[in-house]
């Protein structure tokens, strides 16, 4: 199979969908691959590694979508990419389509074949193409954060940690889940006071076991997340339902009882976000504010450390891609239940449930698709 690795486009995106390891791996199962010049260099990999691998470089995203059986990327398509899909082509990246009708329109009228990490399962119901990115964007949340609340930026001008004498910084977590335990994590290790809410007595077990204190957790409900915004400096918001739209959970009336300045992080905005003012905002201009309260709403966080969240991509990312090439899509799922949880499009039809009943398009299942 050939392999086809575009540079990415949306904006501040500097990851790269196929590592120079993860390209030697594939020329090593006996497959092609096709690099678009300067895909990786935002990452730290540069032209001449990948040729080192055994890849080809090409010079333009016109040639990689021409030729390649596969294209493998990071962000969803974009609409002058999307042009350049075609019939049984296969695409193998992050789509996040319940918020995103657009794009959900072109995938299938492009005939195209799409996977989407962000569904594909493991036997433990986690989510095991989404976890590294939900592991780094969890990291950069309190980071992110941190800036949003500096006084300059529009913030109340609180210190994460404080300082003898002054308090810290009140954080709440909504979501105890990858992203929330790792902000969770990295607010406290800053000094915070940090709160996690979530609807899992397990998981909220779970953390208190694991954290023994270094965090609060409480049981996730109106009353109660009404109570804690009114008393937080910083609110991130990291819920996830696999596939679908993400539910909004802080209404802009709600604004009024909470602190001025205080920041909002929505880690959930690939998702279409868990703030009901939330918009996807880039790395050039992350922030906005909407009746005293900053917004921080980017939506490819993970591409601010493009060089970690590409090789923790990749390292999650290879066997799936992998097995796709050695054996074509359809095998590849019918060998695997959790990569078929992936498939999102084919030829026409949408085959994700969550998608199509947040977009009103009919599905049809992909245990049909696979065996037709």
């Amino acid at each position: 199979m050939k392999i086809g690795c575009p540079k990415e486009i949306k904006p501040q995106e500097f990851r790269v969908g196929v590592t120079p390891n993860a390209a030697h791996e594939a020329v090593m199962h006996g497959h092609q691959v096709v690099i678009e010049t300067g895909a990786g260099a935002g990452a730290g990999f540069d032209d001449a590694a990948y040729e080192a691998a055994g890849a080809t470089i090409l010079q333009t995203a016109e040639e990689i979508f021409a030729t390649a059986d596969m294209i493998v990327k990071v962000k969803e398509p974009q609409p002058v990419e999307r042009k350049m899909l075609r019939e049984g082509q296969l695409l193998f990246t992050y789509l996040h389509l319940a918020p995103d009708p657009e794009q959900t329109r072109d995938l299938l009228a492009s005939g195209c074949t799409a996977i989407a990490y962000e569904t594909v399962t493991d036997d433990r119901g986690g989510l095991p193409l989404l976890a590294p990115m939900s592991e780094v964007a969890g990291r950069l949340a309190p980071q992110v954060g941190a800036w949003t609340l500096q006084k300059a930026n529009g913030g109340r001008g609180v210190l994460m940690g404080g300082v003898p004498g002054v308090g810290p910084a009140k954080v709440l977590v909504i979501g105890g889940g990858v992203v929330g335990t790792h902000a969770a994590r990295i607010a406290a290790g800053m000094g915070a006071d940090v709160t996690v809410l979530d609807r899992s007595l397990p998981r909220l077990r779970y953390l208190d076991d694991v954290f023994g204190g270094t965090f609060s957790t409480g049981y996730s409900s109106a009353g109660l997340l009404a109570e804690h915004l009114g008393e937080a400096d910083m609110v991130i918001g990291a819920v996830l339902i696999p596939g679908a739209e993400a539910p909004k959970l802080v209404r802009r009336d709600q604004f009024a009882g909470m602190k001025p300045g205080a920041a909002l992080v929505d880690v959930a905005i690939d998702q279409g976000g868990c703030f009901e003012t939330s918009r996807a905002t880039t790395h050039a201009d992350p922030i906005y504010e909407v009746d005293g309260i900053m917004h921080y709403c980017v939506a490819n966080m993970p591409g601010a450390v493009a060089r970690t969240s590409t090789i923790a991509l990749g390292n999650a990312t290879m066997p799936f891609m992998l097995a796709l090439a050695d054996k074509g899509w359809r095998q590849a799922c019918l060998d695997d239940p959790h990569l078929l949880d992936g498939l999102n499009v084919h030829a026409g039809q949408l085959t994700y449930y969550a998608v199509g009943k947040a977009l009103g398009i009919d599905v049809v299942s992909p245990q049909v698709i696979v065996k037709s």
